[in-house]
């Protein structure tokens, strides 16, 4: 079977390279491979390093999520020492994620996933003019509000973690900053500012506290026709055209998702555990698979490499974990498509399946039982997921669900610092020990193992959302979650296939990706293209 490279310049439009290949018949996507192109190997650039060497590699892993580079190496290092963290340093550290989280939200709807909504296939909705007028990359009248002011946030995060992005302030034992009340004064003007004049006046149309009340996707169609502020805002057109355009009706992927949480309450995480973790939590962890929600346990997780760019076959956890590579002609001998590994997670009565990470995932945990009072309670996905399902649509609201969700939250921690009081804590460098360390990046779940030997790392595995979501084929050859989202996508035009575009910037990975499209049935020569001349 022959094919022809179908490019889409960029259909991830973020970093890396990622090529994806998919099997197409009777215009309906019927497999998926999945293939990260790029190896690089921090992992191994760590080994035999001093213990702190994550604090200053780990944010140059990504250009856009540093912040929570950082904020999960420095937790993995906290357990690892046992060290003790004031009130002060957490609040700190946890302004800082939900900021970079905060910017990430506008800058990636405008910048990557919107404009895909201008594309040709959606001339004859009644609702194209306005997307086109709304976001036309550059030109659009949302397009460039909605991007300017997406960098406001960070201005916050640099106000204490000294720049943005690749800030290594936060350290065993605290943060390496001193605010003064002009500091914070500044970051609460910088926020208002933000909700003022992108959050409430242009993706709302009203108030913060009027979206959280939706509690239901009944409460979220009532919610667009309550009044004309809301209907004609970013979100009540998107809410409108995603459902008239048939964004709601593929992309599902595997069903079943993971959190690992982020956010810690200051008085209930001062010294960091594995085992003290997930109760002090504000942004809950949790697993739903299979209709059932279940609690998250670090223990749970392995990579497998079965088709990946690595040697071994057996799955491992990642205190355990090796990452060695392969000559990828050799390794496609054996199977093998992809540097990314492949991370599963052991689900009682399931085994090891795949998971999806991200947004939606954060807000199936935030719905399931057993809430605390200081942790995030929301039924609004659960309840979408009941009525509607998993689609493009669904886990592009779960993302933009988070901004007014983050924008309160980091409001209260602000008013919570207490100037008086400390910002950190010297540690004890113990030369050995095992940590682990997680935050909910604006893409998913990302976690580091650190094992510490004679003072040096003698391992370090990063599982990265985009792991989680973009991984290969598993031991057992079923599909990864994007492949699995893939499949069953409809192909209105085969030399155009912008279907393929939305599912997956819904998963938000951090790969640019290259596709190329097979005819299942006749291996036919097929298309070459660029979306929206975005190269």
């Amino acid at each position: 079977m022959t094919a022809l490279d179908l490019f889409v310049s960029p259909l991830g439009r973020v970093e890396g390279d990622l090529d994806v290949r998919v099997t197409i018949e009777d215009n309906v996507v019927t497999s998926a491979w999945t293939e990260a192109a790029m190896f690089r190997g921090f992992e191994i650039i760590l080994r035999g390093k001093d213990p702190q060497a994550g604090l200053v590699v780990c944010p140059r892993i990504c250009g856009i999520c540093g912040g929570s580079h950082l904020y999960k190496s420095c937790y993995a290092l906290d357990v690892a020492w046992k060290t003790s963290v004031p009130p002060n340093a957490t609040l700190i550290r946890n302004i800082c994620q939900a900021a970079e989280t905060l910017q990430s939200i506008p800058r990636y709807f405008y910048a990557l996933f919107a404009i895909d909504l201008t594309n040709k296939n959606y001339a004859k909705s009644p609702m194209y003019a306005e997307a086109v007028r709304r976001f036309a990359p550059y030109v659009g009248t949302s397009y460039q509000p909605g991007v300017v002011l997406s960098g406001k946030p960070v201005e916050v995060y640099a106000i204490f973690g000294g720049q943005w992005p690749h800030s290594s302030f936060m350290v065993p034992g605290g943060v390496m900053c001193a605010p003064t009340l002009s500091d914070v004064t500044r970051a609460i003007a910088i926020l208002e500012h933000w909700k003022d004049n992108w959050l409430e006046k242009q993706w709302l149309g009203c108030s913060v506290d009027r979206w959280l009340e939706v509690k239901s996707w009944a409460d979220m169609q009532e919610w667009v026709e309550e009044n004309e502020s809301q209907r004609e805002s970013d979100c009540g057109f998107f809410i409108r055209y995603c459902l008239d355009v048939g964004l709601d009706t593929y992309g599902r992927g595997v069903g079943n998702f993971l959190a690992t949480g982020t956010y810690f309450e200051p008085s209930l995480y001062g010294n960091p555990t594995i085992e003290g973790r997930n109760d002090a939590l504000i942004g809950r962890s949790g697993v739903y698979a299979d209709g059932r929600w279940s609690t998250f346990d670090q223990a749970n997780v392995t990579e497998h490499v079965a088709h990946s760019f690595y040697q071994g076959s057996t799955p491992r956890h990642p205190f355990d974990g090796e990452t060695i590579p392969v000559d990828p002609e050799d390794g496609r001998r054996e199977g093998k498509y992809s540097w990314a590994k492949s991370p599963r997670y052991d689900v009682g009565g399931l085994g090891h399946v795949p998971l999806e990470a991200g947004p939606l995932a954060r807000r199936m945990a935030a719905g399931g039982p057993g809430a605390l009072p200081h942790q995030d309670d929301d039924p609004l996905f659960p309840d979408m997921i009941a009525a509607i399902g998993p689609s493009v649509f669904v886990r592009q609201m779960a993302r933009m669900h988070e901004a007014p969700k983050y924008y309160k939250w980091a409001r209260q921690w602000l008013d919570q610092i207490d100037l008086h009081e400390s910002f950190y804590t010297k540690p004890v460098e113990h030369s050995s020990g095992r940590g682990f360390g997680s935050t909910e990046a604006a893409r998913g779940s990302l976690s580091d193992w650190i094992v510490i030997e004679n003072d040096k790392i003698a391992n370090y595995q990063v599982v990265t959302p985009t792991a989680w979501n973009i991984g290969p084929r598993d031991g057992r050859d079923v599909l990864g979650p994007m492949e699995q989202a893939l499949v069953g996508s409809p192909i209105r035009d085969i030399d155009d296939p912008v279907e393929l575009g939305h599912v997956a910037r819904s998963f938000d990975s951090c790969l640019v990706c290259t596709v190329h499209a097979y005819d299942g049935k006749t291996g036919r020569e097929l298309s070459k293209f660029v979306i929206n001349g975005m190269v």
